[in-house]
């Protein structure tokens, strides 16, 4: 996958270096990682919050394919796979000897349960459409596993090697969400909520070389301030992602600590409820798109990290069109749409933003500002995390709100009503299907490219700017990802040097 890397405002951000990545790794250690979101549960099967993800996916849970660093699809508990060249049968071949934390062998049967209950009518899957395109699974032996879809899915295997198809065992899995068991190289042993989660080396692995850590511990921390005095202090060995880009900014002149700048797929983005009066018409969703200036959102918000957007596509994503000028700065543009839509003296409305990002609470004052210079006033409500997650996402009890959305390819959502914007396109579910059985590369552009179009058109959301990666760490960290193509702090191949 093609990885394009954000312009930096600032000299001297220091990347990694080839010599780094071509030393010995030494083995054991503990290594303790921060990041600000505690996960909700660890069964990324079971939800769709990327703070699971980051924790579980890789470490703990294996899937069939994996995404490595630059964004490519590599084995993963499939050595290897064969795609039919009318692009419906996919074969797996397994690796042998794969056991589960808990002693239960990893094979074909395993993997069939697994996809079978990730698509039946009772799945709790979070994205059961993921799956449900597959008409036969079919094991010929333990060591493969084949599948056969209904129809050409050109996002099949990126959906395969994403957290809603990690592998589970059979014995244990309703028990995921506190006590996870999967095949990767370290294994659950302790979750102090509200503080940590910890997992050890699995001595068992189906790798022998890896892991090289004897020990990872998540650490929970939401304030961004806190985040850096617990590294300085040496409390804390990785801030994993960071959204206070100053923060990398003082610390990339201080020799103990690594700064890296890379890419993601994380899209920024205004969450607009589109059934929610006034946002249910499209002019009014349309002036606040011309009343926002995203460039001075990013050099605001994030210091000019970051790259500004114009639909529900990263530029770190295959087949991206740039829509930045359709909705062009334009406030005076933005009043005239007001007043079509009957708002020429503007309104009032709420924007509640989760408490446990600070980008999100730095965009929507940003943006507050903005869409007051138009005549929008909107209050700002400060929600907790489990609150944003039941009143906002599953509720849907918002006008607006401020949150990224990290999973690659996930334009998808539009095509589901029921998801927390509430949009209803069937243009856009048309689209969208021509784009996920579009039979060759230039077909697929042509249609993920006219899925960006309709929802960019229709200002479904604010779209803002595609977020940098930042990971800070101690110096003797070696082998951490720069580009975060997936979310994951994945620390398989991680080692500390003495």
């Amino acid at each position: 996958m093609k990885k394009i890397l954000f312009c930096l405002m600032v000299i001297g951000l220091f990347l990694s270096g080839p010599a780094a990545m071509a030393e010995t790794p030494e083995k054991g250690g503990k290594l303790i990682v921060c990041q600000p979101a505690e996960p909700p549960g660890l069964d990324p099967t079971a939800n769709t919050a990327a703070a699971i993800d980051r924790v579980v996916y890789a470490n703990i849970y294996e899937g069939l394919i994996k995404i490595n660093e630059e964004g490519e699809y590599v084995p993963g508990l499939a050595r290897s796979w064969e795609v039919s060249a009318d692009g419906l049968v996919y074969t797996f071949d397994l690796r042998e000897g794969v056991l589960f934390h808990n002693g239960e062998p990893f094979n074909a049967q395993v993997a069939a349960w697994n996809l079978e209950r990730a698509m039946s009518e009772e799945s709790v899957n979070p994205h059961p459409e993921y799956f449900r395109g597959i008409e036969r699974i079919e094991t010929p032996d333990a060591g493969t596993l084949v599948l056969t879809l209904k129809e050409v899915d050109a996002l099949f295997i990126p959906h395969l090697a994403e957290g809603d198809a990690v592998m589970l065992p059979k014995k244990g899995y309703e028990e995921a969400k506190s006590n996870p068991v999967g095949t990767g190289p370290f294994k659950f042993s302790n979750w102090v909520r509200g503080d940590r989660v910890e997992m050890v080396k699995n001595e068992d692995y189906w790798n022998p070389e890896l892991p090289h850590l004897d020990k990872v511990t998540f650490k929970f921390i939401g304030d961004a301030s806190a985040q850096i005095a617990a590294l300085k202090s040496g409390d804390i060995d990785v801030i994993g992602y960071i959204g206070a880009p100053e923060s990398a900014m003082a610390l990339e002149q201080d020799e103990r600590f690594k700064v890296y700048a890379g890419s993601t797929t994380a899209e920024v983005i205004m969450s607009t409820n589109n059934q929610a009066e006034p946002f249910d018409d499209k002019l009014v969703r349309q002036a606040m798109a011309f009343a926002i200036d995203r460039q001075t959102v990013v050099d605001l918000v994030m210091f000019g990290y970051g790259t500004p957007i114009g639909s529900h596509w990263s530029p770190a994503t295959p087949y991206y069109k740039d829509l930045t000028d359709k909705f062009a700065y334009d406030p005076e543009k933005a009043r005239e749409l007001l007043a079509e839509a009957g708002y020429a003296d503007g309104f009032e409305a709420v924007i509640k933003l989760p408490a446990i990002y600070s980008y999100s609470k730095r965009a929507g004052e940003v943006i507050a500002d903005m869409l007051g210079e138009v005549g929008i006033e909107l209050d700002i409500e400060i929600v907790e995390w489990g609150q944003w997650i039941e009143r906002i996402f599953k509720k849907k009890e918002f006008q607006l709100t401020m949150i990224g959305h990290i999973e690659p390819w996930d334009i998808g959502i539009y095509a589901n009503p029921d998801y927390y914007f509430q949009y209803d396109s069937e243009e856009f579910r048309q689209a969208y299907q021509q784009a996920l059985k579009a039979p060759s590369e230039e077909e697929k552009a042509e249609w993920f490219g006219r899925c960006q179009e309709i929802i960019a058109e229709d200002a479904v959301n604010g779209y803002l700017f595609s977020a940098p990666s930042l990971p800070i760490l101690k110096a003797e960290v070696m082998n951490w990802w720069q580009n975060y193509p997936t979310a994951a702090l994945d620390c398989t191949r991680v080692w500390l040097k003495q």
